[in-house]
C-alpha cells in the first residue's frame, strides 16, 4: 500500500509495503497526443478559461458535485476551438451554448430577434411563471480583444418583471444592446435555491475561424504535432 509520496527535483519517493521506493519522476517517452486527445484537451483548456471569469458572477450550478464540475461537464458539449499553445491559457471565445446556470427549474427558451422594430431577447416565459419570490438574472457575455488577445467577460444583473414586455402572451426583453454582435445573453429564473438551466444566445461568430481544419493543424503544430498524423 502506498502511504505517502514526494516528488521533487525529478525524483519521486514513496512508501510501499514498508519499503522506501525511489524512482525518476520524468519519462523520456513522448506524451501521447492523438487527435481525440488533442481535441479534448483543447475543449478542457477553453472551458477552464471561460470558468475563470464566469465564476466571479457567482453563477448557480446546483446539479453537480461542485459548481465547477457541473459547468465543465456542460461546457464539454461546446465545439472545440483550436488556439496555439502560447495563447491558449488566457484566450476564450464567445459562442452560443456557453452554460451560465444549471438547476431543477424548467429551462427558459430564448432567442434573439426583433419586436416592434427593436432588438429583443425573446423568451417563452408566461405570465403564470411570475411569483413574488421569483427573480430573473440576466447574464451578459462580451467578446473583448481581437485574434491575439480574445477574452470573454461576464456580468449579471437582476431584471425586474416590469422591464419585461408581454408580446403574444410571452415575455420579451427589448433594448438596443440586443443588436450587438459582440455580446451574448442568458436569462435565468431563480426561486430560492433553485434555478433554470440556461446557456448563452449570441450572434458572435469570431470563434468560428478557430474551429477549422487549418486552425487545428496550426494549434497542433505548436504543441509538437499529433502522434497520429494520419488523422489530418
Amino acid at each position: 500500500m502506498v502511504i505517502g509520496s514526494l516528488r521533487t527535483d525529478g525524483i519521486t519517493t514513496y512508501m510501499k509495503q514498508g519499503r522506501l521506493i525511489i524512482r525518476s519522476a520524468n519519462s523520456m517517452e513522448r506524451r501521447s497526443n492523438t487527435l481525440p486527445q488533442f481535441i479534448q484537451r483543447q475543449k478542457m483548456r477553453h472551458s477552464v478559461a471561460l470558468w475563470r471569469l464566469l465564476k466571479y458572477c457567482k453563477p448557480m450550478f446546483t446539479e453537480g458535485a461542485t459548481a465547477y464540475n457541473n459547468f465543465m461537464s456542460l461546457a464539454n458539449r461546446l465545439p472545440a476551438v483550436y488556439v496555439e499553445k502560447v495563447l491558449m491559457e488566457q484566450t476564450s471565445f464567445l459562442m452560443p451554448g456557453i452554460p451560465v446556470s444549471d438547476g431543477s427549474l424548467p429551462e427558459i427558451k430564448q432567442q434573439l430577434g426583433e419586436v416592434d422594430g427593436m432588438p429583443a431577447l425573446i423568451t417563452d416565459l408566461l405570465p403564470k411563471e411570475w411569483e413574488p419570490w421569483t427573480k430573473l438574472w440576466l447574464y451578459t457575455a462580451v467578446q473583448t480583444g481581437s485574434e491575439r488577445d480574445a477574452l470573454v467577460r461576464f456580468s449579471k444583473r437582476e431584471v425586474s418583471w416590469e422591464e419585461m414586455t408581454l408580446v403574444d402572451g410571452r415575455y420579451v426583453l427589448k433594448g438596443e444592446e440586443f443588436a450587438d454582435v459582440l455580446k451574448g445573453w442568458a436569462l435565468v429564473m431563480v426561486k430560492g435555491e433553485r434555478c433554470s438551466p440556461q446557456t448563452i444566445v449570441t450572434r458572435c461568430t469570431l470563434y468560428q475561424k478557430y474551429t477549422t481544419k487549418e486552425a487545428l493543424e496550426s494549434a497542433a503544430k505548436s504543441y509538437g504535432g499529433l502522434t497520429d498524423q494520419g488523422y489530418l
